[in-house]
């Protein structure tokens, strides 16, 4: 009678050990799966269960749980999740990492470069085994659909972003990721830094007349109020030069001395530009900000690149800095 009544509670035991035995197999299995889960991200992953539809530039996108394995194809998604404290498998660098402005690369890590932001290597990002993929509307939307096939893809108007949609998308980032509420924390912490920055300008430097433009050997691309770069300028207070609904106008000398800006960010993507050559045309001295000695050099990566966070905090601390003469 007494080993009757031992019998089911020796069943129950040995039936727990086993769901528990089951319990921690299927754990450490999804963890094999992905092996660099834990190195690329640094928050915990949400429950499998959790979904999201994610709205993007080119519909909708369902998304499970938190991705580990994510794939950017541009440098201001980069430096979204580097505010999250997530790090990228791969990132599309155009094969140089100096061009990732050092904080972000400090917070990404080590990653896999994915070459040209312009010519996608489909079996390189494959290879990869990513779980998100996120994309810019004017690089890659030809070749979205191969890229949802990889991987969940989220496509977003990076490259004609002007400030104010850069703050909406890194809004979508954070959701995409599975961090909503830290993208949103952190988005106060951004505009508190941002209003700390802008009180800094001189007072006498208010709608002072700016003009951000990337210089290289053939062209000056100026970045109008439409672009992210000069649309940043105009929220510290200052005024574009060029305004236009084009971001980026090629303009020659004649266009740029009629613009007349009183103050020159200029972007170089080389050692010699055009300018080189301006400079030898007496056009060139009619312009305010050469009178004035308010030609300033600034570094592209950080002030058209990391169109994110980071580099909006970092490009309006340099110029207000430039401004003061600090």
């Amino acid at each position: 009678m007494r080993a009757r009544l031992l019998l089911p509670g020796f069943l129950l035991i040995f039936l727990v050990s086993i769901f528990l035995s089951g319990c921690g197999t299927a754990t450490q299995n999804a963890q094999g799966t992905t092996p660099a889960a834990a190195t690329n991200t640094e928050s915990t992953p949400a429950a499998p269960s959790e979904k999201r539809v994610i709205k993007h530039e080119l519909g909708e996108t369902e998304i499970v749980g938190k991705p580990a394995r994510i794939v950017v194809m541009d440098f201001s998604f980069a430096d979204a999740l580097a505010t999250l404290g997530v790090a990228p498998v791969g990132i599309s660098d155009d094969s140089d990492a100096n061009l990732i402005i050092p904080e972000v690369k400090e917070k990404v890590g080590t990653y896999t470069s994915l070459g040209s932001r312009y010519e996608p290597n489909m079996e390189l990002i494959s290879s990869l085994a990513p779980d998100l993929i996120i994309a810019d509307l004017n690089k890659h939307k030809a070749v979205y659909d191969k890229l949802k096939q990889i991987a969940p893809t989220i496509v977003l108007n990076d490259h004609q972003a002007n400030y104010e949609h850069m703050l909406a998308n890194y809004a979508v980032i954070a959701d995409a990721v599975g961090m909503k509420e830290e993208g949103k924390k952190r988005l106060d912490e951004h505009q508190a830094k941002m209003e700390a920055i802008k009180a800094k300008l001189p007072k006498t430097d208010a709608k002072l007349k700016v003009l951000p433009a990337v210089v290289n050997p053939t062209g000056f691309f100026a970045h109008s109020n439409a672009s992210y770069a000069g649309s940043l300028m105009e929220y510290l207070g200052l005024e574009d030069a060029a305004k236009s609904e084009e971001a980026y106008p090629k303009t020659n000398l004649e266009q740029l001395v009629a613009l007349n800006p009183d103050v020159l960010f200029l972007m170089k993507t080389g050692d010699k530009t055009i300018v080189d050559e301006w400079k030898t045309n007496p056009l060139w001295q009619n312009i305010n900000a050469v009178k004035n000695g308010k030609v300033f050099e600034v570094a592209r990566n950080k002030w058209a690149l990391s169109r994110g966070l980071i580099g909006s905090e970092q490009s309006s601390e340099e110029a207000v800095t430039l401004l003061s003469g600090k």
